[in-house]
């Protein structure tokens, strides 16, 4: 077994120990030498180099959904030379030698034992540069939907619209459908009402365009619109198209609300029916023959 080279701080730390008759006093006070050079190379980073890059990164405009995994980026790095620079302080040898000769044991096992933390680590370099999501957006998957509050390389946190944190892997975002509404400024909402045969489509058209018109969060550019698109069993169907600006979940689902709630009482104003489905069951019954024997129809 080679022995421990030890450097002038370890040496101390070791000699210390040693005349405090502590046992074992030269590996300990190589350990100690490790975690005290570890913290404190890392704390000093933490307070200088990330907000260096933290000012950088504001400065250069990149937003939230880049500087994110960039500052983990940073705190990793951190990590990695405290570890190194106390690894040598310790005397435990040349860091990057020892490494790689773990490395290179290792290499087999951790590639078997890694491969869904691998296929997360590459779906999430994909979600950073392709940028389908970022954080803030409120997007829908595998029957899912919620807000991205923070994406890094392994998985992305997307809270619930109940309140719920969901802590989805990586690859699940990238190997499917995602929906994104809120991707552009604008976001468009349909919403078909339905009238009674005998009620007024013109009338009922204009209602639908007034409402529109009058509500603040909807748009004029582009116009509101209605068409008919369906002749139902028990009603007809008039499609309002809106749309709104700079859209999130809150705002869709408040300002549908407050729209169709307007539209139903101006109905109810104007004496226009909004039909329910319905059903007319006849039959007959007649004895014949001493049995009973029924006919019906829809």
């Amino acid at each position: 077994m080679s022995e421990i080279a030890f450097t002038p701080m370890a040496g101390f730390v070791s000699d210390l120990l040693a005349e405090q008759s502590v046992p074992y006093a030269e590996p300990i006070g190589s350990a100690l030498t490790f975690v005290i050079v570890l913290a404190t190379v890392y704390l000093l980073g933490r307070a200088t180099i990330q907000p260096l890059v933290r000012r950088g990164l504001r400065a250069r405009g990149v937003d939230k959904h880049a500087s994110v995994p960039l500052l983990k980026l940073t705190r990793g790095i951190l990590v990695f030379v405290a570890v190194a620079v106390a690894f040598q302080m310790a005397g435990f040898g040349n860091f990057l030698t020892s490494l790689a000769t773990i490395a290179a044991a290792a290499t087999l096992a951790i590639g078997f034992a890694m491969q869904d933390v691998i296929a997360n680590f590459v779906a999430g370099v994909f979600i950073f540069t392709d940028k389908p999501f970022r954080i803030g957006d409120w997007i829908e998957w595998d029957g899912h939907s919620g807000v991205v509050e923070d994406i890094s390389l392994r998985v992305t946190r997307i809270r619930t619209f109940d309140n719920e944190l969901l802590t989805v892997p990586n690859s699940n975002l990238t190997s499917g459908v995602i929906k994104n509404p809120v991707a552009k400024e604008q976001l468009r909402m349909k919403f078909t009402f339905g009238i009674g045969y005998d009620d007024d489509v013109d009338e009922a058209t204009e209602i639908i365009l007034e409402e529109a018109t009058a509500h603040d969060e909807i748009l004029d550019d582009p116009e509101p619109s209605v068409r008919l698109v369906e002749l139902g069993d028990s009603s007809v169907g008039l499609q309002s198209r809106i749309w709104i600006d700079n859209p999130s979940r809150a705002d869709f689902v408040k300002t549908r609300a407050e729209y169709v709630q307007a539209v139903k009482e101006r109905f109810d104003e104007a004496d226009i029916n909004i039909p329910y489905p319905n059903r007319t069951i006849g039959g007959e019954l007649a004895v014949e023959g001493g049995g009973l024997a029924e006919s019906a129809e829809r």
